[in-house]
């Protein structure tokens, strides 16, 4: 079996929902929805990403053989039995990759029977979550570093492989140039980049002619890493190589500094390289980098043309989670809502209205309505994405990265310039509408009704 798309990459309590749902006979139609409950104190906004992971995962939703085998010795035969023709028949609603959302705001709502809904729980807030949480910690260095180079470098520090794939994904969807991981690049049609490790460097009894190898090896973009001894005399040694090359026709793309005061370094070896006439030539920097760390390189005015993030990134490693939940909103046509102390749900089916300020095109709020009957002002956010089980052609940036990247990009630019900061802003207004409040009291009302119901009858036996 494939571990990654096997429906028992899913939490037990998913089965014995399940069964005793059967048994019960509960198979109508529920709705569920999965939102953030609230923003991390370094996040002023989300980026919503995973989508498309998760629509491939509920349309190739099925057990196979092996896996039933395993199972029958540990479910009941009627379990067993139904599991054989599990399929996710359901509608799929979303925010498109790409869009910027908050708390309270529904991402994604499952309409479907009832044990499909609930089965799919696991797999798809493990998805959307892991690629909003990559995405969202991205943006930050999108946009603190406008125009410049940056390369996601974070696949041996991830946690495993898919989390490494799919950090790269939601880093390009974010607005990054492009990864260093290679099968991500294959799979999603992402841009490679690459230079070479300290040892290529090492394993060279002279410095200078491991540069002169890397060139001719690549002469059409070669990019030397110059701190592994002394980063100055390696800039001047590029700037001999250079000289020799330029008979051939073969320039010196760019440099790369790892270690150090990068600022520092930077502006040295920029003068060394300007110096030697190698204007052109660009200069790289890594090193346990990230969005704040870009930010004091850029605003110092260090002559960096582009960054490579790794671990910071991929593990997102200031806000290392969100509270992201997905829950049952409406079943067999009646709204529901969970009241637990903290965190109490708003019930029924919604839509997410935004409104811009029409003389910049920035976002001024959002509001949070139900679906049919409380239309709003402004654009609405959430989409048809997936009818009885099939995604709906065209939709969600026809599945590109490219494409989504280029809306996140525009999305940037229509954030309040108070939210584009990497401090704390202001929370966005996110406003709950009357219809939707009115609904939730009746909710509310109706279940301590049924509740004080039961306590009498319980009284008077």
């Amino acid at each position: 079996m494939n571990p990654l798309s096997s429906p028992l990459l899913t939490d037990h309590y998913q089965l014995t929902m399940l069964e005793s749902y059967l048994q019960q006979g509960m198979q109508e139609t529920a709705v569920f929805e999965l939102f953030f409950r609230k923003l991390p104190p370094t996040r002023n906004f989300l980026v919503a990403a995973g989508l498309e992971q998760a629509l491939e995962f509920l349309e190739n939703l099925r057990f196979s053989a092996e896996e039933l085998a395993w199972l029958k010795p540990r479910l009941a035969p009627a379990l067993v039995s139904y599991l054989e023709l599990f399929r996710f028949t359901g509608d799929v609603h979303a925010m498109p990759e790409g869009t910027l959302f908050f708390p309270h705001e529904p991402i994604l709502r499952i309409t479907a029977p009832l044990p499909q809904a609930q089965f799919v729980e696991s797999r798809l807030i493990n998805l959307l979550h892991f690629e909003t949480l990559i995405a969202s910690k991205a943006a930050r260095s999108v946009l603190v570093a406008p125009g410049k180079l940056l390369v996601d470098f974070g696949m041996r520090r991830a946690h495993g492989a898919e989390a490494a794939l799919l950090a790269a994904r939601a880093s390009y969807l974010a607005g990054f140039s492009g990864t260093s991981t290679v099968l991500a690049a294959a799979i999603y049609g992402m841009p490679s980049f690459g230079t070479v490790a300290h040892s290529y460097i090492q394993a060279h009894a002279d410095e200078a002619a491991a540069f002169e190898h890397l060139v001719r090896c690549h002469p059409e973009n070669s990019t030397l890493l110059i701190d592994t001894y002394d980063t100055e005399a390696a800039a001047t040694k590029v700037v001999t190589l250079a000289r020799k090359l330029v008979r051939d026709g073969i320039e010196v793309s760019g440099v790369r500094l790892d270690s150090g005061d990068l600022g520092m370094h930077a502006r040295r070896v920029r003068r060394i390289l300007d110096e030697g006439g190698l204007e052109k030539t660009r200069i790289f920097a890594s090193g346990n980098l990230n969005e704040n760390r870009v930010h004091e390189l850029i605003s110092s005015g260090a002559p960096i043309d582009g960054f490579g993030l790794g671990t910071a990134l991929d593990v997102s490693s200031d806000a290392p989670a969100l509270d992201c939940v997905y829950k049952l909103q409406e079943y067999a046509g009646t709204a529901r809502r969970k009241r637990s102390e903290g965190k109490a749900t708003w019930p029924g089916r919604k839509q997410v209205y935004r409104k811009y300020d029409h003389s910049n095109g920035r976002m001024v709020r959002d509001v949070v309505a139900l679906e049919k009957d409380d239309p709003q002002e402004g654009e609405p956010l959430i989409v048809p994405m997936m009818r009885s089980g099939r995604r709906i052609s065209g939709i969600n940036g026809k599945g590109k990265p490219e494409v989504i990247r280029q809306q996140a990009l525009a999305n940037y630019a229509r954030l309040p310039e108070s939210l584009r900061s990497l401090d704390a802003a202001p929370a966005y207004p996110v406003e709950i509408s009357a219809s939707l409040q009115a609904l939730a009291k009746k909710v509310d009302d109706e279940a301590s009704v049924i509740t004080s119901a039961g306590q009498d009858r319980q009284a008077a036996t």
